[in-house]
């Protein structure tokens, strides 16, 4: 697959991962498509072994968060600039501890935002907890599977 193609594989999966945070947004299915997509052109062993271990993971991720308690956002606060924190906190826990930095990344990003909206350490702790049991497991669950994928995606084309 030449560059221009790599590179709108991993917008798309970016695009995916960032729709995971927006309800409404296929994120996964996102992500899942452009590594098919990958795949097909790729038509490599390591490329199809990625392939089937990701829907794997993707299909697990969705039943998990079938399992877990629906999300509660009336009364908890969650604002659009809360997403917007969380998630830019995910990605840079991501770039800076490859994939488990995502989750301190996440949480972090949200207390730093009730941080400078409540001012107080206690208020906003007790505000980010509050958010985590409402909707950030779900969020959160989906959200690592997904740069677990694109990780893997960029280490195969790294290494390749």
């Amino acid at each position: 697959m030449d560059l221009p193609q790599q590179f709108l594989v991993g917008l798309v999966m970016l695009l995916g991962v960032v729709g995971v945070l927006v309800p409404g947004v296929p994120g996964t299915w996102l992500v899942w498509a452009a590594l098919l997509w990958w795949s097909l052109h790729e038509k490599t062993g390591t490329a199809w072994v990625l392939l089937v271990a990701a829907t794997g993971l993707l299909l697990v991720v969705q039943v998990v968060k079938w399992l877990l308690p629906p999300r509660r956002l009336r009364g908890t606060g969650v604002t659009r600039r809360m997403v917007v924190f969380a998630g830019a906190g995910a990605l840079l826990g991501f770039v800076l501890v490859p994939v488990l930095g995502s989750v301190p990344g996440f949480v972090g990003g949200i207390y730093l935002c009730e941080r400078l909206r409540l001012g107080s350490r206690g208020e906003a702790a007790a505000s980010t907890r509050t958010v985590m049991r409402a909707v950030g497991t779900s969020v959160l669950v989906e959200l690592f599977a997904c740069l677990v994928v694109a990780g893997a995606w960029l280490g195969a084309v790294l290494w390749a």
